[in-house]
């Protein structure tokens, strides 16, 4: 029985560090090419039977983007909404600054590298108590 836990220990070691390792590069790299996203605050208007929103840029260009069904329920009646343009284009708004799919595969690595860390450690723990 204690061989089979050692496998089981030794596949949870080398899973959770292996696959923690490569979710965390990958979270690295959508966290870079999700780009700079700067506070605004925008004016929402109604244009054609649909919401938008118009901001200034740093440059003092003037912006807009369609607000989403889901974009247009948070911000609800408001006339003015603070939100998060991409540094470099002119049509890209979200409400949030960080971006939920970069936060979850952060998670997720961090949660996977925990699993292995404490596969290892346990381990040798019971390396150390079997003498």
């Amino acid at each position: 029985m204690s061989n089979v836990l050692d496998v089981v220990i030794e596949l949870f070691t080398w899973v959770g560090l292996g696959v923690g390792i490569l979710l965390a590069v990958a979270a690295l790299i959508l966290y870079v090419a999700d780009g700079t996203w700067v506070p605004v605050r925008a004016v929402v208007e109604d244009v054609d039977g649909h919401r938008v929103v118009r901001w200034f840029d740093e440059h003092g260009g003037v912006n807009e983007a369609p607000l989403s069904s889901h974009d247009d329920a948070r911000i609800g009646s408001a006339d003015m909404a603070d939100i998060f343009a991409r540094r470099g284009s002119s049509h890209r708004m979200r409400l949030t600054q960080s971006s939920p799919v970069v936060r979850f595969v952060a998670l997720l690595a961090a949660g996977v590298l925990g699993l292995g860390v404490v596969a290892f450690t346990v381990s040798i723990v019971l390396l150390f108590t079997r003498g």
